[in-house]
């Protein structure tokens, strides 16, 4: 089973998203078990296949905090037909760079995470035409307006993409609010890096939005441009696909210990 990892061998990535990618480039490999189970383990609980737990590259047992994620994963598993494809797996290819790349260097993770409020999509707006103005500001205000009232982090908007310097009080407010814990740390930063906003991912933890209105809200002007020019089938399905790795992001999130709620 670990062959299906051998690309993220090595030293583990501090990216969560990075790993995901390597998994996914993955040759499929044929289905060499009968059953696919959830086990209890120190720690939390075990994947298992016929009974044995799986394990990374490196060997390391994957331990999952919440029974819930661990019954998903193997939910993933089970599914597999003649070959297991890494990509019809977002939940385990995210729970394998977690357990390989985050556990050992979550200040590293939460760092380079952190490095996305300095230059946030929210950040910077459309000056024209009115119809992308006010979507973008319907979607991205209140989230700006949630970070400005509950964590105390007060940004700059810009029009276009000149960049501006952000306040470092807001930035050391946002990045004080990030978890200390691998699970949740990795799961938001694959949503950053999907959504292109770490401030959504944060709203999207604390509850301040919800997971529908977090991938909207980063598909704004991807979505004006299809409303007046017609979708792109190719960024259409580029999109498909990612959003399976955002549902599984936002399930981590969901189901392992949860943030504080923070918000009206």
């Amino acid at each position: 089973m670990r062959e299906l990892f051998d690309e993220a061998a090595g030293q583990a990535p501090r990216d969560p998203q990075a790993a995901i990618r390597q998994a996914a480039r993955t040759p499929q490999r044929k289905r060499f078990y009968k059953e696919a189970a959830v086990a209890e383990a120190e720690g939390g609980f075990a994947i298992t296949l016929d009974g044995k737990p799986i394990r990374t590259p490196s060997k390391r047992q994957v331990v999952i905090p919440s029974r819930a994620l661990a019954d998903a994963v193997a939910a993933e598993w089970a599914a597999q037909r003649e070959t297991i494809d890494p990509v019809t797996m977002p939940l385990t290819r995210i729970a394998n760079s977690v357990v390989e790349g985050v556990v050992d260097c979550v200040e590293l993770v939460a760092q380079d995470l952190a490095k996305y409020f300095e230059s946030d999509l929210l950040f910077y707006r459309a000056g024209h035409p009115e119809g992308l103005v006010a979507r973008e500001a319907a979607h991205w205000d209140p989230v700006l307006f949630w970070a400005a009232e509950t964590l105390g982090a007060h940004f700059i908007l810009s029009e276009g993409v000149m960049h501006v310097k952000q306040p470092d009080e807001a930035v050391q407010a946002v990045r004080a609010a990030l978890p200390g814990d691998a699970w949740p740390i990795a799961a938001l930063h694959v949503v950053t890096t999907l959504t292109g906003s770490a401030l959504l991912a944060l709203a999207l933890a604390y509850g301040a939005r919800d997971a529908d209105q977090v991938w909207a809200a980063a598909h704004v002007d991807e979505d004006w441009n299809a409303d007046q020019w017609g979708v792109d089938e190719e960024a259409a399905s580029r999109r498909a696909a990612r959003l399976k790795d955002f549902q599984a992001a936002v399930t981590v999130l969901a189901t392992v210990k949860p943030l504080a709620a923070k918000g009206p």
